[in-house]
């Protein structure tokens, strides 16, 4: 990230320099030198405590130090006392170039050294040399601040290695998650301090093996001595000319996501037991006007279910045939009770008041919020696919599959059980029905199915009694 400068196309003012030299005549020829190669001198000090005090008082561009100074401090000593406090450039001036004078000079980080005597092209130089680097490094400097800032302000954990997996920089997150210091992990290798495993079985997982750049891992644990903590991890390679030169992870914890979860499955599963008992209850209600039929609902379901699951249905798909099962007679509560449980059969007249029940059923369950059309199927549980049913006379695939697989499930179990009119035929006497009615009345598939659940899986309602 580099700040927008908005003085960055404005022509420079000429700049100002200090000059620290203890020889009068010499400090006096170096300023004439300066002000006629266009710079400012702001001012002369002979001394480092001299130097000091107009340092502080002008804050100059630049200084011209020579390391021989009158005083208890000389050069080297007063430019550290002054790079200590301000960012300015100091070029040393000195006829002294042994040795042990350059390598305490070193210490001071110079921006230039020129050796007495000198030219005024040599001067001119290595000025605007040394300008131009201190204006350079302190851009570089900003930049690496806001970079840093910017680093450290990034909510999710992030490190970055050099291409043999040793650790370069740990942002701020980084430390906090894994409960650590920089200094514990820098320079350390990746895998030997930050331990990142698989959430079912803690194997460790190798981000350097076996992930490219640019891989997301959207569940794994961050394992610290302190804690486990579950995260997402995000692996991006650093490219120079085609080569990876490091590597960039960032950990994000999902502990907030994964409660979230669970405090979710745990709301869904309450919900649905509600609307199972809900589900229960509206049976119940409709059972208990007719308690010659009781049972007779959940025991179609029950068949229907088997018969949706020998067909290969998905599990939403059954789980909506059960719930529709368990609900298709739920319209008999608009049937008069004397005629759910007279004894001899309908008349003509009761028969096509009972037929209503699948209307009723459909408007009693039609303005509830069903993940599936539970009310459809309702309506047409007694359609016949030769369009024989009611009450809609549909015919072929305009009903339902689900509600094809209920009617042959009803039937069945229907003509299975003792009824207030007549005892119960049997399950032979139902497959028989079934069957004589397999590819006109009934499905064609959902009667085999029906066929190979009964015959080769040995389903009976007997011992199916109260299993939903």
């Amino acid at each position: 990230m580099i700040p927008h400068n908005s003085d960055s196309n404005a022509a420079d003012p000429a700049s100002r320099i200090l000059i620290v030299e203890d020889e009068a005549i010499v400090a006096l020829d170096i300023k004439g030198r300066l002000n006629a190669l266009g710079y400012t001198v702001i001012g002369i000090a002979p001394s480092g405590e001299k130097a000091l005090k107009l340092a502080t008082e002008h804050i100059p561009d630049l200084i011209l130090m020579d390391i021989m100074l009158e005083g208890a401090m000389d050069g080297i000593d007063t430019a550290a006392a002054i790079t200590a406090e301000y960012s300015v450039p100091i070029v040393y001036l000195t006829a002294y170039a042994d040795t042990e004078t350059l390598k305490r000079a070193k210490i001071t980080q110079p921006f230039g050294y020129i050796i007495k005597p000198f030219e005024d092209r040599e001067l001119n130089l290595t000025i605007e040399m040394a300008l131009y680097k201190h204006k350079a490094e302190c851009a570089l400097n900003e930049n690496r601040r806001w970079l840093t800032t910017t680093f450290n302000s990034i909510g999710d954990a992030v490190i970055t290695t050099d291409k043999y997996g040793k650790i370069k920089s740990v942002n701020t997150a980084a430390t906090h998650l894994m409960g650590t210091t920089i200094e514990s992990l820098y320079g350390h290798d990746f895998i030997d301090k930050i331990n990142i495993v698989t959430p079912q079985t803690f194997k460790p997982i190798k981000l350097f093996d076996d992930y490219k750049s640019g891989s997301i891992i959207d569940d794994a644990v961050l394992k610290t001595k302190r804690r486990i903590t579950p995260v997402s991890v995000n692996v991006s390679s650093i490219e120079d000319k085609n080569n990876s030169i490091g590597t960039v992870i960032v950990l994000r914890d999902i502990s907030q996501l994964k409660n979230s979860e669970v405090a979710l499955k745990n709301s869904l599963k309450q919900l649905r037991r509600t609307f199972e008992e809900t589900v229960v209850s509206l049976t119940s209600m409709s059972e208990k006007r007719d308690p010659y039929t009781s049972g007779h609902q959940q025991r179609v379901a029950e068949l229907a279910c088997r018969i949706a699951m020998k067909m290969n249905m998905s599990i939403e798909e059954i789980n909506s045939i059960r719930i529709a099962g368990i609900l298709h007679d739920i319209g008999k509560i608009s049937i008069p009770a004397e005629i759910l449980s007279k004894p001899t059969r309908l008349t003509d007249l009761e028969m096509e008041l009972m037929k209503t029940h699948s209307e009723a059923g459909y408007e009693i369950l039609k303005g509830i919020s069903f993940p599936w059309p539970v009310a459809k199927m309702v309506l047409q549980h007694h359609e016949r696919i030769d369009g024989t049913g009611y009450p809609k006379g549909l015919i072929g695939d305009s009903i339902l599959l689900e509600a094809r697989i209920i009617a042959v499930a009803d039937v069945v179990e229907a003509m299975s059980s003792h009824r207030p009119y007549r005892p119960a035929l049997g399950l032979p006497r139902a497959m028989d029905e079934i069957i004589r009615g397999r590819g006109t009345s009934y499905d064609e598939l959902i009667v085999d199915a029906c066929t190979q659940v009964i015959e080769n899986d040995k389903f009976s309602f007997e011992s199916r009694q109260d299993h939903i």
